[in-house]
Formats: structure tokens, C-alpha cells, sequence
């Protein structure tokens, strides 16, 4: 009986201790699939077909809380295309967001002088740009200011100014200057240039899609 006892004993810690082997060792071995649902709730695309301008727009706000630069540079590159293709669809559905600035109001009887001006090309067949890229100066002020302008929507789009104009990616620009968040894809803009910017250094500007390092338009300084 009590070599029964101890048989029945041993073979439960036996198990017990394979179970526990088991445990630690089959993620080694174990292949685990997940297919989760991305977080903004990007639609399909059979569902972008029946979105109003209003809804891509929310849809595209919503999106750019969560896909920064760094999230899209942690994705598969053939993800990272396919995420690039949906919202750049849905910013292209987005509407339309006119700027109407005047030129800054200077002091007494001083002027603007214009110091240079390029004109904006569209980045390819599906990123396009157009009206005119000026810099203007007064005294220490100096203002980058863009007329008749208008470019394809899209998201998190900035104005640098840059070395390398012709630049069709991040890792050919060089040098450049962010001079923040694009205020709208059509009409009239301000930008501050501030007094320490070499304008020597830079070839003109560039509308630059930040979080998919896309170049959607540039205009490049006469000289």
C-alpha cells in the first residue's frame, strides 16, 4: 500500500513538473497570430466610397492621434505603404480648407521689400501644388508668405524650408527648417522666418506629409 502511495505521489509531481516545463517552454515552440482591428477604425475600403467630406475629415482626425512618425517607421514596409494609401484616399475626400491672410501690418511708414519668390510644381501625379512661394522683409522681420496657393489635402502636412528642393524623399532634403503646420490647402498664408535663418542655405520650399515622409509640393527660389 504504500509503495502504491508513493508510485501514485511521484507520478503527480512528475506531471505536475512537466506541465510546469511545459508552460514556460511552448511560447518557444508556439506560433501565436493576431489580427487585431486598427485603433482610428479606418473604414474599408468598399466603405470610403459612401463617406461625406465631413466624415472623411473626422475619420482622418481621429487617425492622427495614434500614426505619428515613429508608429509608421515601426510597421512592415508593406503595411506602412498600404496604411499610407488608405489615409492619404481619405485625406484626398477631406474638404478643402481655405486660408485669406493679409500681409502682416508694419509700423509707420515702412514697407515690405521683396527679397524672392519660386513658384510651386506638384510632387507627382497624385501630390500637386500650385501659386506662388514669396519671402518679403522688413527690418528684421522677415515673412514667407504663399499666394494663389493650393495643394492635394492631406495629413499632418508642414512647411520646411529646404537645402535640396528636388529632394523626392527625407533622406535626400539635407538640411531644412520647420516652420510648422501647413494652416490650410488653398489661399493666402503667413510663415515667420526667424532672424537667425541663412536663407543662403536653402533652395525654397516644401509641403512635406511628416508621419509617411511624403513630398506633396515645392516651390523653388529664384535666385
Amino acid at each position: 500500500m504504500k509503495k502504491t502511495l508513493i508510485i501514485i505521489f511521484g507520478t503527480l509531481i512528475s506531471i505536475l513538473f512537466m506541465y510546469i516545463g511545459w508552460w514556460l517552454l511552448s511560447p518557444l515552440f508556439i506560433n501565436q497570430s493576431v489580427q487585431e482591428e486598427f485603433p482610428s477604425g479606418i473604414p474599408t475600403e468598399s466603405e470610403l466610397a459612401d463617406l461625406s467630406p465631413m466624415e472623411a475629415e473626422k475619420i482622418l482626425e481621429d487617425a492622427m492621434e495614434v500614426i505619428d512618425e515613429e508608429y509608421v517607421e515601426h510597421l512592415p514596409p508593406d503595411e506602412a505603404a498600404a496604411l499610407e494609401n488608405e489615409i492619404m484616399t481619405i485625406a484626398k475626400m477631406a474638404p478643402d480648407h481655405p486660408m485669406e491672410e493679409e500681409m502682416p501690418k508694419v509700423d509707420g511708414e515702412s514697407e515690405w521689400a521683396f527679397i524672392t519668390q519660386g513658384k510651386f510644381q506638384d510632387a507627382d501625379n497624385f501630390h500637386k501644388g500650385s501659386g506662388m512661394a514669396s519671402i518679403f522683409q522688413n527690418g528684421d522681420q522677415r515673412v514667407l508668405r504663399f499666394e494663389d496657393f493650393e495643394v492635394t489635402n492631406g495629413p499632418d502636412l508642414h512647411v520646411l524650408l529646404v537645402e535640396n528642393v528636388f529632394a523626392t524623399n527625407h533622406d535626400e532634403i539635407g538640411k531644412y527648417v520647420d516652420l510648422g503646420k501647413l494652416k490650410g490647402n488653398l489661399g493666402s498664408q503667413n510663415y515667420d522666418l526667424m532672424p537667425d535663418v541663412d536663407l543662403s542655405l536653402y533652395q525654397g520650399v516644401m509641403i512635406y506629409c511628416a508621419p509617411f515622409h511624403v513630398v506633396f509640393a515645392t516651390a523653388s527660389f529664384e535666385n
